[in-house]
């Protein structure tokens, strides 16, 4: 006949045993990324995890020139996405990270507040009112402040003379820069910026723009007429030493999948 003290002390083992072994570790990918993506890569990183169990994305956003300062500098990273081709192209000559490859485009829109009537026709005579207050984000930091100053340039060359030259002194510099403030955790800091008084427009990306109106009900977008617009490409890299899970992040977001997830926050296809 069994022992009861010895079953006993036998099932009790068996119950704690799963408790014996941990769990392992999730295997984590570390993305460094432009701001104007965080609604997009949140989404992203999401669908990514979904269909790779026991992967972790860790998203930390920023002006795309300052990240890429700080991971030339030495900080640790898997993925950098950025809101150009050269902060990533940098790196990778540098010989700090693999090729180079677009995988979304964006455009340039003013965010306006309520009140102020402002349409693709006379957004260019409203950004020259010296009486409104045109803010951008700051250039060579930010990648949105650059394409404003081009979309300045272009505004000259279509025959408004002085216009860049104009439009870059009179542009406040608000967001994007070393010294700027942080911007709102989850929040659109353009929408908070024009809704404090900071701005009248702000001269950004459209996809910033719908963000900034779905939080701040009566400001509108309105976009920059196609002849002096510009195509904003944002470009990935994988730096050096990555693990080959930030590869396949990477391909996700250039898959059907994931291109589909930008899309559906106003990024144009790669």
């Amino acid at each position: 006949m069994s022992n009861p003290l010895r079953l006993t002390a036998l099932v009790a083992c068996l119950a704690i045993a799963p408790t014996a072994f941990p769990q392992s570790a999730p295997r984590d990918v570390r993305v460094h990324a432009a701001g104007s993506l965080r609604l997009a890569l949140n989404d992203s990183a999401a669908a990514f995890e979904a269909a790779q169990p026991g992967v972790k994305v860790t998203l930390t956003y920023g002006p795309s020139g300052l990240l890429k300062d700080r991971l030339a500098g030495g900080e640790s990273s898997d993925v950098f996405a950025s809101a150009n081709l050269s902060h990533p192209e940098a790196l990778a000559a540098a010989g700090k990270a693999g090729p180079v490859q677009r995988f979304a485009r964006n455009a340039m829109c003013a965010l306006v507040r309520p009140g102020l009537d402002v349409t693709s026709d006379n957004l260019v005579q409203r950004m020259m009112d010296p009486a409104l207050k045109l803010g951008v984000s700051t250039p060579r930091a930010d990648p949105a402040g650059d394409y404003a100053v081009q979309v300045f340039e272009r505004i000259e060359k279509s025959g408004v003379a002085g216009a860049a030259a104009t439009l870059s002194a009179k542009a406040l510099q608000l967001t994007g820069g070393p010294n700027s403030p942080p911007p709102p955790a989850d929040r659109s800091v353009y929408g908070a910026l024009v809704s404090q008084g900071a701005a009248d427009l702000f001269l950004t990306y459209c996809t910033n723009a719908v963000a900034a109106v779905r939080e701040h009900p009566g400001q509108y977008s309105v976009p920059v007429p196609e002849a002096i617009n510009v195509s904003a490409s944002y470009g990935v890299t994988v730096l050096n030493a990555a693990p080959d899970d930030a590869r396949r992040f990477v391909d996700f977001l250039l898959s059907p999948a994931g291109q589909a997830v930008l899309a559906r926050h106003g990024f144009a296809p790669r």
